[in-house]
């Protein structure tokens, strides 16, 4: 036994293989315009500068997602409001956490 683990570490310092966790796959903004679109898009725009007819009836104002302030957040906190919510915005349920960076790297897409 004692021998085939030493073998084992020799094989794998010697081909070099990797026993550590594969990195993350990078973020779609592509993969994230498709779920913008079916989950986010009926209140912020097609665009992102926001549904004008759903910022009066909730009496809001919409930042639009490519100015600035929202850009100038982190894609954490772009994360957590999609996924929490943050005043009258209710969290978007059921989006993997794939989707919501998805999403993130769409918002970031529509820099002004």
């Amino acid at each position: 036994m004692k021998r085939s683990l030493v073998f084992l570490a020799c094989n794998v310092f010697i081909c070099g293989v990797s026993i550590a966790p594969a990195p993350a796959a990078a973020a779609s903004a592509k993969d994230g315009e498709t779920v913008y679109n079916a989950r986010c898009k009926n209140c912020h725009g097609a665009d992102g500068s926001g549904n004008p007819a759903i910022a009066k009836m909730m009496n809001v104002t919409m930042k639009p997602l490519g100015s600035a302030e929202v850009q100038a957040k982190s894609d954490a906190d772009l994360k957590r409001v999609i996924t929490t919510g943050v005043g009258k915005m209710r969290p978007v349920s059921g989006l993997s956490a794939a989707d919501a960076d998805n999403v993130v790297a769409y918002l970031r897409s529509l820099k002004k």
